[in-house]
């Protein structure tokens, strides 16, 4: 104040003596002239100065930079760097903008002396500041010094300096009353708060260190420290949105953290934060499941009302919220359109008061950026409340699986469940985008009618008519589309189905020489849905042509009906009109989305409620007892059971059961007589009719199919219990896994494939025994597990886990091996008239078996195990990646243009899209052209003459209206034709390629990856990506006019374009990396989702035989969190762009205002001025469309990379090669000739067989054996080349099997494999896939496999349903229907493959003698499971590791007492004669 007084004392003196003023030395310093000039040529020195240190630092470029250089960021200092970045750049636009602004002033005024210097002032300062911005972020910010630069520091110091005394000056002049410019004082006001804040960063000690990871500028960029920060919480941090302040909030600014660290390096999941409780599924799913259940919306109760209701009301506060948003943002839209008449007048000159022009501009700015925070916010919130009712609504999906009845289950396939998950809970997620769409629709009509009214009057109320008139048209259409929708998703759920099944059973198809029959029947099933898709999309194409056409027929009506009723057409009045209709185009072109979203929203949420409708497992079928409490283990009294109630006939029938604890019990019967059923019976599986059933104490159940997760063996094993490592050797020890784990170079943490698929069969078996063994339960069921090991392993087996470590519990075990029975204490037979269990001690069944001369020639040798691990394939990817199944693999950093080359050219070699965008241009110019000519051809003013008349204004209008509206037709359809192709052809290409892939991609890639671009991305394929391709070019073409339109109106906007489009792309380059991957996490994060499912409800059974449901349903809740957790992120990103972009744009079309009422009035037309903000009000929305719709495709074409990858799988060798194509009679004789044959799995892997060589004679029977590993399953690959040599060859009849086609070989070939598999469809359809016999025929071989009359009492026959996985056929049935196959196809070389491993004695007795029957004179091989197999053969093949060890008639070997086979023969007699006490 002091200086301030001293400094007026001066002037004042000064300025009442003229003449000093005159010839004073002094007087020129106070001239305004002089401080501009002086600002100017400081700036020009800064400039100067910084050119030669630029100069001097190239000069010295190659002295080395500090290493630590990327440790110095630190949160604080980031937020300050990017602070006074930003600050410098504000000073350099806003010198800019003043520049303008004086110019356009001084243009229309008058020059001088003093306004030139002062403009090259402004001029030099934009430049000099804008210097300073690069120099900070290409010299200091990648410098590593820890303060400001020198140079930088005493010129900020200047500034403030200059500053400080330029506003004293203004201060004083205006005192005086001296003319002063305002933008004098404006410029010296923000100059002074810009220099303040410049000294306190630069002079200032305390912005070092700190940790503000929540508090950041709106570009949030951060440093390798804060990378590892992020990355070292990563996934144990909670997001920052949690804890982030206000402005954070509402800038979208606690994103900036992950954005910036995706920057740095490419983001993986342990990088994304966890989500915040209430988006977790954890507390969402607890809040739904409540609110359910108070409402009674349980099991049969549910109806979609209530789920929906239920739905809404678990969410209710974020409704609310966005539900305010969607009201604050739909009256800011209508901001504009209400001003812009009253603009268009004020630049015609009619003023209402002073500063008119800049309170408008004000409130357009206000009104814009109410919009731009509502719109961005509502659509976060709007995507906040999708993730947590989709994440809810599959942990209700998934839990409602665990507990869902067999009956009920039957009925659905496991594809058209995880359809629930993958599709419908993701559209009522998705749902959450439309959910205020319908009442906003409402709101938006009234407003525009209001605004109407008001500038046209009762013309108005045709606006309505025609609006209500579009609207409804909309809706036959939108019934059309959810038919559509419906059949549609049917059609894609039966692909599914099929899709899954096959890909279960491919190496079963393969071995066959079925998978391209199987092709053929996907690609039928998706021709099928793709008859769907053309209809909907085509629907679709009608719909969006109505809509975009409905703003210019509806302002056709509107000026027709004002020339009618003689209302005067004035351009302001028109313009407010037009960008009325422009904002009524939004609700009515999404009004067919929003029906269409609802409409399958519906339908998703019907689907989802008639499932979670279905029947549970009855809960009271078993009365559980606490251990301890009861001597009786097992109790069943009266028991009637039936997997079907409907049913007359219970499946089992008056059972009375007592097992004490400690007892073993036996169950033995025929196949099919209810074995399994009495297992389930005590797990309580089968609905009980009557009668009581009591257990004592835990159980653990050891399933007849195998059931291993994918992931570590130790998991399986320990299965949700704590490691006790005593323990845990022992149970190993017990199951003869200890040698198996030894083979595995990753021991016990190996990962074990989908299904169990690197592990052979035998090893499955004892991994489920060993999950059983170390839970230590009470009650033991194994369900014919002893059966399917060799004899060794069998013996060992039985010894030291039934009679060892289950000696004090309770065993009941199904068996089909007679001399497994004199263990038991109990023996119960079970009768295959399913009518009652027949029981009595051991002794005394034993005895009957033998007299029935059962037990004499049922004998066992060995169970084939060595599948593809045994043999070392586990470690064809040890030297080289590790495990066998991979982490999915994703493409990393940009996604390739020829990504997008490849889509685009798919259909039609990319003949569509010159003219998709000719017309989209057309369209356009036409849009612009009839709008041009509405602002033109009417009157500024009532006084104004119109150029033409009342007619011919209209009729032109009507030309140009219905020219735009055909090529929008025309654009929209060519576009869905387009995408239609395309997806059909990468459909057709990737699945071509799936079925074509060797096994070993099969074996290494679980079915959920392959599943998840089977539906999800093909579905983005059908439906989004053609879609959000055009949206791009449309968009891209509609912002180029509008820079047109507002360009030729006011060119100087140009000049803020440039920077901020600039700054736009910049932008859009800062955030797609990080979005890119989020994007790549979201897809890759789906399939262990889909995957956890898929193998939960194939086990679901041995799950609740474990009572482990809470644990499973804990990893679902973590897998669904870790999918939700990318994808709100993906969200957040998103809006942490838009808001910027919205931020610029709302700039550049306020400096648009203010340069429109800043130039003389005259020198434009109010008209096309008026013109100019009418687009100008779209600008934002349009440029962040641009860019949004640019990072959405890039999200979305991921979808068409993941589908190309599957493209490009390495393919087996050709099916036919025809100039090598055997006659159609071979093979004739059967001769196998093998020489000296090497097999290995990999390039870099050890050999599996080592050289053999050796015939098997036309017409002879040949049995191989050999320990574990020994390579017999890996000779029959060979055979069948599922594996190719390494060296050496197989003949047969002369042929080398190596130089014909796959197809040629394999369906001349016949194999009965281990694992008997039928799939969904009839009886007809899995005997005769290829359709190629006759009925006759085919009952013929049913007869000769004995299943010819079980086969004739079902009610349909050959057209007898089976469904998935055969389930509805026990597992003998299945081998038989195997068997009739073989015997359908009659060729001259038949594989045994452990055929009878799990069938009871009699029917492997059926099978033998049916083989010795019907195929005399075939070359019969077999992997002998059954000694009487081998026994039989004519010549005995002995592997040892690879190598032949013996090869002779079995006769001659067992005379030789030394011989290896001999040896086997021993050990299975040792325990045939064994009673195993």
């Amino acid at each position: 104040m002091e200086l301030l007084d001293s400094t007026k004392q001066v002037l004042s003196t000064l300025f009442t003596n003229p003449s000093s003023l005159m010839y004073s030395g002094t007087d020129f310093l106070l001239k305004p002239v002089f401080l501009r000039g002086f600002s100017g040529s400081l700036h020009l020195v800064l400039l100067l100065v910084l050119f030669v240190s630029w100069v001097c630092k190239k000069l010295k470029e190659g002295v080395s930079h500090s290493e630590g250089s990327k440790e110095r960021f630190k949160n604080r200092r980031v937020l300050w760097n990017k602070l006074t970045l930003f600050c410098c750049l504000g000073v350099s636009v806003f010198n800019l903008v003043l520049c303008l602004l004086s110019y356009f002033y001084w243009y229309r005024n008058c020059w001088s002396d003093q306004n030139l210097v002062t403009l090259l002032d402004l001029v030099l300062r934009t430049l000099g500041w804008g210097t300073i911005c690069v120099y900070l972020q290409t010299q200091y910010f990648n410098s590593g010094e820890q303060k400001f630069p020198f140079l930088v520091r005493v010129w900020w110091g200047f500034y403030l300096f200059i500053s400080c005394y330029c506003l004293v000056i203004d201060i004083v002049l205006y005192k005086k009353h001296e003319t002063l410019p305002i933008q004098y004082l404006v410029s010296d006001i923000v100059s002074i708060i810009t220099g303040l804040f410049f000294c306190y960063v630069g002079f200032s000690g305390k912005i070092e260190g700190g940790d503000t990871l929540l508090r950041e500028p709106l570009l949030n960029g951060v440093g390798n420290g804060e990378g590892e920060s992020i990355k070292s919480k990563g996934a144990d941090s909670v997001t920052p949105f949690t804890n982030a302040g206000p402005f954070s909030l509402l800038t979208f600014s606690w994103m900036g953290s992950l954005i910036a660290f995706g920057n740095k390096k490419t983001l993986d999941l342990e990088d994304v934060p966890q989500l915040d409780s209430g988006d977790s599924v954890v507390g969402t799913f607890s809040i739904l499941r409540n609110k359910l259940e108070a409402n009674g919306g349980v099991g049969s109760g549910l109806t979609t009302l209530k789920l929906t209701t239920v739905i809404l009301f678990s969410v209710w506060k974020e409704f609310l919220l966005t539900a305010f948003l969607t009201l604050i943002y739909t009256l800011a839209t209508y901001v504009g359109p209400y001003l812009i008449d009253t603009f268009v007048q004020y630049l015609n000159g009619k003023r209402e008061f002073d500063n008119e022009g800049y309170v408008l501009v004000s409130i357009f700015f206000v009104a814009k950026l109410v919009e731009c925070l509502s719109q961005r916010h509502m659509f976060f919130r709007s995507q906040q409340v999708g993730i947590r009712i989709r994440a809810a609504l599959v942990a209700m999906v998934y839990n409602k699986g665990l507990t869902l009845s067999c009956k009920a289950k039957q009925g659905l396939s496991s594809g058209e469940i995880i359809n629930f998950m993958t599709v419908d809970a993701e559209r009522v997620g998705d749902f959450s985008w439309y959910m205020h769409d319908s009442w906003m629709v409402i709101l938006q009509v009234v407003l525009a009618m209001l605004i109407l009214y008001k500038n046209l009057g009762l013309a108005s109320i045709a606006t309505l008519l025609v609006a209500i008139i579009v609207m409804l048209v909309n809706f036959p259409l939108g019934r059309l589309q959810k038919k559509f929708q419906d059949k549609l998703m049917k059609s894609k759920d039966n692909r599914m189905k099929s899709t899954s099944e096959i890909l279960r059973n491919m190496r079963i198809l393969k071995l066959q020489g079925w998978e391209m029959k199987f092709l053929s029947k996907i690609i039928e099933l998706r021709e099928s849905e793709a008859g769907w898709l053309k209809k909907f999309v085509y629907t679709l194409v009608i719909t969006h042509s109505v809509s975009s056409a409905a703003p210019t027929f509806v302002s056709v009506a509107t000026f027709g009906a004002c020339m009618l009723l003689g209302i005067p057409l004035e351009s302001g009045k028109i313009l407010s009109a037009l960008a009325t209709f422009r904002i009524l185009q939004q609700p009515i072109y999404n009004l067919p989305d929003t029906i269409s979203m609802i409409i399958q929203t519906k339908v998703s949420l019907d689907r989802i409620a008639s499932f979670l409708r279905l029947d549970d497992l009855q809960p009271d079928v078993v009365e559980r007892q606490p251990r301890g409490s009861s001597d009786t283990a097992v109790e069943v009294v009266d028991g009637n059971f039936s997997w079907d109630n409907a049913s007359s006939d219970p499946t089992l029938k008056d059972i009375n059961l007592k097992v004490s604890h400690g007892m073993r019990v036996a169950v033995c019967g025929t196949v099919g007589s209810g074995k399994s059923s009495l297992l389930s019976c005590v797990l309580g599986e089968v609905p009980k009719i009557s009668g009581t059933l009591k257990l004592c104490g835990t159980k653990a159940y050891v399933a007849q199919s195998p059931w291993i997760q994918s992931g570590k063996i130790e998991d399986n094993i320990l299965f949700g219990k704590e490691m006790d490592r005593e323990r845990y050797d022992r149970v190993l020890e017990a199951c003869s896994l200890k040698k198996d784990l030894e083979i595995f170079s990753f021991g016990d943490q190996t990962v074990i494939g989908e299904r169990g698929i690197n592990l052979s069969g035998g090893q499955k078996q004892r991994i489920q025994i060993a999950r059983a063994l170390y839970q230590d339960a009470d009650i033991y069921l194994f369900d014919d597990r002893f059966s399917a090991v060799d004899a060794h392993t069998g013996s060992h087996l039985f010894k030291e886990v039934l009679l060892g470590m289950l000696r004090t519990k309770t065993v009941i075990y199904v068996t089909h091996q007679v001399e497994f029975l004199p263990a038991a204490d109990l023996i119960l037979e079970a009768l295959s008239t399913l009518d009652s269990i027949e029981s009595g001690p051991g002794s005394e069944k034993i005895c009957i078996s033998e007299e029935n001369g059962e037990s004499s020639t049922k004998v066992v040798v060995e169970k084939e195990e060595n599948k593809v691990s045994e043999n070392g394939k586990s470690d064809e990817v040890t030297e080289h990646k590790g495990q066998l199944v991979q982490e999915e693999e994703r493409e990393k950093g940009r996604v390739g243009f020829s990504v997008y080359w490849k889509y685009i050219t798919t259909a039609y070699g990319g003949a569509l899209v010159p003219f998709i965008l000719l017309a989209q241009i057309i369209f356009q110019i036409l849009q612009i052209g009839s709008n041009y000519w509405m602002a033109w051809a009417t009157p500024v003013s009532k006084d104004t003459k119109p150029p033409v008349g009342g007619s011919t204004l209209i009729l032109v209008y009507v030309a140009l209206a219905i020219g735009s509206s055909f090529c929008n037709l025309i654009r929209t359809t060519l576009l869905v034709t387009a995408g239609y192709k395309a997806a059909t052809l990468l459909f057709n290409k990737m699945h071509l390629c799936i079925f074509r892939a060797p096994m070993s991609f099969f074996d290494a890639t679980p079915s959920g990856r392959i599943l998840n671009r089977a539906s999800t991305d093909q579905s983005a394929v059908d439906l989004s990506i053609p879609f959000q391709v055009g949206a791009f070019a449309f968009s891209m073409i509609q912002l180029i006019g509008i820079i047109v339109v507002m360009s030729q109106v006011a060119w100087p906007v140009i000049l803020v374009f440039i920077p901020v489009i600039t700054m736009c792309l910049w932008y859009q380059q800062y955030y797609i990396p990080s979005a890119r991957e989020l994007s790549r996490l979201v897809g890759v994060c789906k399939a262990p989702v889909i995957q956890h499912f898929a193998e939960t409800i194939s086990g679901s059974t041995t799950i609740r035989s474990f009572d482990q449901e809470a644990r499973f349903q804990d990893t679902n809740m973590k897998l669904v969190d870790g999918y939700s957790r990318p994808k709100f992120h993906v969200a957040a990103a998103m809006e942490w762009l838009c808001f910027r972009l919205d931020m610029l744009s709302t700039i550049t079309f306020t400096f648009s205002l203010i340069f429109l009422i800043s130039i003389p009035e005259g020198v434009i037309d109010p008209a096309i001025a008026g013109l100019a903000v009418t687009y100008g009000l779209n600008l934002n929305m349009l440029q962040a469309v641009v860019i949004w719709t640019l990072c959405n495709l890039e999200n979305q074409i991921i979808s068409v990379e993941r589908m190309l990858q599957y493209t490009s799988i390495p393919s087996e060798p050709p099916l036919v090669i025809e100039e090598n194509r055997p006659d159609r009679y071979w093979p004739s004789h059967g001769e196998v000739v093998i020489r000296d044959l090497q097999v290995r799995y990999a390039p870099h892997m050890p050999l599996v067989l080592q050289g053999l060589t050796c015939t098997f004679a036309g017409g002879m029977k040949t049995g191989i054996v050999g320990r574990t590993g020994s390579g017999k399953t890996t000779l029959i690959q060979t055979l069948f080349r599922i594996v190719e040599p390494a060296a050496g060859q197989i003949t047969i009849d002369g042929i080398n099997i190596s130089a014909i086609g796959l197809h040629d070989l394999r369906s001349r070939l016949s194999i009965i494999p281990q694992d008997p598999t039928m799939f969904d469809g009839t009886l007809r359809s899995n005997l005769d896939p290829l359709e190629e016999y006759t009925d006759e025929k085919i009952w013929e071989a049913l007869d000769k496999c004995q299943l010819g009359d079980e086969v004739r009492k079902k009610e349909g026959k050959l057209d007898s349903k089976v469904t998935e996985n055969g389930e509805n056929w026990s597992m003998g049935q299945r081998q038989l229907v195997c068997l009739g196959c073989v015997l359908l196809k009659k060729s001259k070389v038949l594989v045994l493959d452990e055929a009878t491993a799990s069938v009871d004695t009699a029917t492997d007795n059926l099978i033998q003698q049916t083989l010795r029957q019907h195929f005399t004179d075939c070359t019969v091989i077999t992997i002998a499971h059954r000694i009487t197999s081998v026994l039989d053969s004519d010549m005995v093949l002995l592997l040892s590791q690879g190598l032949i060890e013996e090869y002779d008639s079995p006769t001659k070997l067992l005379e030789d007492k030394s011989s290896s086979f001999s040896q086997l023969v021993a050990e299975y007699s040792a325990r045939s004669n064994s009673s195993f006490e």
